[in-house]
């Protein structure tokens, strides 16, 4: 027998209640059976940064240094420097949102916008309003200041407005502290918010007199269909976070959040608790790449790397996914949902998975409450064509050698039958 270590923390009865709310970043958790070499992972949103030239990165890394290494190596400013918020001021423009400098700061990734506007919105016990699913970081970034989330459900258009009507008028005006949504290939859903139903979220929020809060990290990630315009270009008090991390690298750690001026300054004297400033240094390299490298080249070699993948994946699910099995098929983005069967629980048999050498997101990281068992998150960005084949492969004989299991005793009477698929797939 190999030795075991039990550590025993002394100190669990002095951190703050909220802590035990807070659960761990499930992609995070696997992160490490991910990386392993012969594992194919679905499971995390990883950019695919091998397309991002190298050379032009030295490159606005050195005139970084060259022109600017004494900004570049010290503190700056809380908002960002002046430089990167008119990156983003011009960036913004070209998907309809018209801004300034001053509506805008600068955020180590969109994440710390996420904990930070829930450091300033909410109280114990506040209702909150997000999609359901819905982003599992924004879950965590949310979950330590308390909140009583409430998830609307969601078809292949998007949030369901009719059903995010009636759960507005049960809690009444100002009943709920935000509305969280992700309009464009959300994550993880992969599905997109059609514009009729842009302006009905739109007009509920201003009757109850709810911020809106605009995650749009795969905004210029669209595959097929036509631009749908931000939340942001049709009302200007919608808080709009956006992110470098899908159109240069996620290692830079850079995001921005734009938001009404009184919101703003709320945020930046959060921002100013909890790291002073970002880094200068980042924010100068940034600088630097988009104004001397050809980065909408590559943005769009990296779409269509997307696009083909989303395309391989959906054509393996269908393929050989069970017929029981039913996805979304996204025109932009990182992720399909798959949702199976309500008997099967996809969290109880992800060792089975990787043990074959592959991984996957299970749905209940997305739901508060543990709902979304039977669902999970498949990533197609960063796994090469071959790879992403022979994931769905593996994955599908995981899925089916359960299905067998629990067909089996449903012959035997000792379960339930298993319902007739229809024969409409995806």
């Amino acid at each position: 027998m190999g030795t075991a270590r039990v550590v025993f923390d002394r100190w669990s009865d002095r951190y703050a209640e909220r802590m035990a709310d807070v659960r761990s970043s499930a992609v995070r958790d696997l992160f490490a059976a991910a990386t392993r070499p012969d594992m194919i992972s679905f499971s995390g949103g990883m950019p695919e940064i091998r397309r991002v030239p190298i050379e032009a990165v030295i490159g606005a890394t050195t005139a970084a240094l060259r022109d600017s290494g004494t900004e570049a190596l010290q503190y700056g400013s809380s908002e960002g420097r002046p430089a990167i918020r008119q990156v983003v001021v011009d960036l913004m423009a070209e998907i309809g949102v018209r801004v300034k400098p001053d509506d805008l700061a600068i955020t180590a990734g969109a994440q710390q916008a996420l904990d930070l506007i829930a450091k300033i919105f909410i109280d114990p016990g506040d209702t909150i309003i997000t999609e359901g699913p819905t982003y599992l970081g924004a879950l965590q970034a949310f979950s330590a200041y308390q909140p009583n989330v409430v998830c609307i459900p969601m078809d292949e258009h998007g949030m369901r407005t009719d059903l995010l009507a009636e759960e507005l008028k049960r809690l009444g005006p100002q009943g709920a502290k935000f509305i969280y949504t992700i309009p464009n290939f959300q994550n993880p859903a992969g599905v997109t918010l059609t514009p009729s139903r842009r302006r009905e979220l739109l007009e509920l929020a201003r009757e109850y007199d709810i911020p809106v809060i605009e995650d749009d990290p795969y905004g210029r990630l669209r595959f097929e269909g036509g631009h749908c315009l931000p939340l942001r270009a049709l009302d200007d008090e919608v808080i709009y976070l956006g992110t470098f991390s899908k159109i240069f690298a996620p290692g830079l750690r850079l995001g921005w959040v734009i938001a009404p001026h009184p919101i703003m300054a709320r945020f930046m004297l959060a921002k100013q608790a909890a790291d002073l400033c970002g880094s200068a240094f980042a924010q100068t390299t940034a600088e630097r790449y988009f104004a001397d490298t050809r980065w909408r080249r590559v943005l769009q070699d990296l779409t269509r790397a997307y696009a083909e993948r989303r395309d391989t994946m959906v054509a393996s699910l269908a393929e050989h996914f069970p017929a029981e099995a039913r996805w979304t098929v996204p025109e932009g983005g990182f992720f399909v949902w798959v949702e199976m069967p309500s008997f099967l629980d996809l969290k109880s048999i992800l060792a089975e998975a990787v043990e074959r050498g592959v991984t996957y997101v299970p749905g209940d990281a997305f739901f508060p409450d543990g709902r979304g068992r039977n669902c999970m998150r498949l990533g197609f960005c960063y796994a090469e064509p071959d790879a992403i084949r022979e994931g769905v492969r593996r994955l599908a004989e995981v899925l089916e050698d359960r299905l067998e299991l629990y067909r089996a005793f449903a012959a035997a009477g000792a379960l339930p039958a298993v319902d007739d698929p229809t024969d409409e797939r995806g």
